[in-house]
């Protein structure tokens, strides 16, 4: 019964936009590259998603690949799946995959301000 109960909150409850634990794994701890990688990473989101935009369907495959793999490596799940779905989208789906892309990507950016703000506040 409580592995059931526990399986309903996990569904219910939404995941960090970045996981962190997974982040620090990824940076050994070292905050001051977890701040480095943040950065990096929601430069290139906007980057790679307004190529996607204006891409040939096989650039827009290459670039969905490249954002998925590395949203994975800093643990914003969400926009590994959105890219991960825009690299599986036909040529009828792919707009609203973008549009979804987007807003995984507006939010993981969120997230990472809020984080880089705070790690300001805290050193």
């Amino acid at each position: 019964m409580a592995q059931a109960a526990a399986k309903i909150i996990e569904r219910e409850l939404p995941a960090a936009v970045i996981d962190r634990s997974h982040l620090a794994r990824m940076t050994l701890g070292d905050r001051s590259l977890e701040r480095e990688v943040l950065q990096l990473f929601a430069r290139q989101a906007a980057l790679l998603l307004a190529r996607m935009h204006s891409g040939e369907p096989a650039a827009v495959v290459s670039l969905a690949h490249t954002l998925k793999g590395s949203a994975a490596s800093i643990g914003a799940t969400g926009v590994q799946l959105a890219a991960a779905a825009v690299e599986r989208a036909s040529a009828a789906e792919r707009k609203d995959a973008l549009d979804r892309l987007a807003a995984a990507i507006d939010e993981a950016c969120a997230a990472i301000a809020a984080l880089l703000q705070q790690g300001e506040t805290e050193g």
